[in-house]
């Protein structure tokens, strides 16, 4: 069975960024962007990584440009973005596709375990997936779902 520890990205500093580091976590897999109408989104994600991050959670972040051209910068430019406005402190790739014949494998697993309104496809920026400590996803959230609103999931699956 397929789990979040058999996949693996690239870190935005370019080093290679193993998810079996995070085997035994509640993680919440985000595809983000900067220029997007939910970018103020990262403050609430960061808000779940301070308030739950010493109990075994992680919010991984995955910069993607395939909705609107909203995630134009480089690596180095969208590290400085997050950390700057957002004090940015989980974990990011360096920019993914999430649809497509280029998506990141971990995206068509993603998609595969929870479909959404588009079906497999991921419908914009800010798609959240919350995988429970045993790798398995345990929902898909929508876009326009705040972080805030998933405080009740974390605590059940922490």
């Amino acid at each position: 069975m397929t789990t979040l520890s058999d996949f693996s990205a690239t870190a935005i500093d370019g080093t290679d960024m193993d998810l079996s580091q995070y085997a035994g976590k509640v993680v919440l897999v985000v595809n983000t962007a900067s220029q997007c109408g939910f970018t103020g989104q990262y403050k609430g994600l960061q808000q779940l990584q301070d308030t739950y991050g010493d109990q075994g959670f992680v919010v991984l972040g995955f910069p993607c440009d395939q909705f609107g051209n909203q995630e134009p910068g480089d690596e180095a430019e969208i590290s400085d973005f997050c950390e700057r406005n957002f004090g940015v402190t989980f974990p990011l790739s360096s920019k993914v596709e999430v649809n497509g014949d280029g998506a990141h494998p971990l995206f068509d697993w993603l998609k595969d375990s929870k479909g959404g309104l588009l079906g497999s496809k991921i419908k914009w920026n800010f798609t959240k997936f919350l995988v429970g400590r045993d790798g398995q996803v345990i929902d898909r959230y929508a876009p326009t779902t705040e972080p805030e609103k998933l405080s009740k999931d974390i605590e059940k699956a922490l």
